[in-house]
């Protein structure tokens, strides 16, 4: 009897507390860049699922679902940390510079980087522990190409 509450205890706290992916977390974090000038445009919706397609080796079926699943997490989320938590515990620099390097690809693909858009990578890029000087660089590589 002990057992079956402890257990009820415990299923009920792991569903209030989903542990987030990688994928998910990389989702959500690409998903606050196109919603940061309150404008999805299609080329950075485009964008946004190729780097999601280039960083995990998904189907379409999961690809669509990680995109969706990304959007309405990060719909749903108070603030990054949860996200940007999640990178810092899984992945290492070069991993994260590739997130960040998405971030901007992102960012940029309708040529044009609004100050909000650039304002909310340089907190996410703070929140993973990335020095400003890996900000401007993966900055200018995205920019100058």
């Amino acid at each position: 009897m002990l057992k079956k509450v402890l257990d009820l205890f415990t299923e009920s706290k792991s569903q209030q507390e989903p542990k987030l992916s990688v994928e998910l977390a990389t989702a959500a974090l690409l998903s606050e860049i196109i919603r940061a000038d309150r404008h999805a445009d299609e080329r950075e919706l485009a964008a946004y699922k190729a780097m999601l397609e280039a960083r995990f080796s998904l189907s379409e079926q999961e690809l669509s679902a990680l995109m969706e699943d990304g959007r309405e997490t990060a719909e749903e989320a108070v603030d990054m940390v949860q996200f940007t938590q999640v990178v810092n515990e899984q992945c290492d620099n070069d991993e994260k510079r590739a997130i960040l390097k998405s971030l901007w690809e992102v960012a940029y693909a309708d040529k044009d980087i609004a100050p909000i858009e650039e304002h909310t990578i340089r907190r996410i890029a703070d929140l993973l522990h990335m020095p400003h000087s890996q900000f401007i660089k993966t900055k200018l590589d995205v920019t100058n190409t």
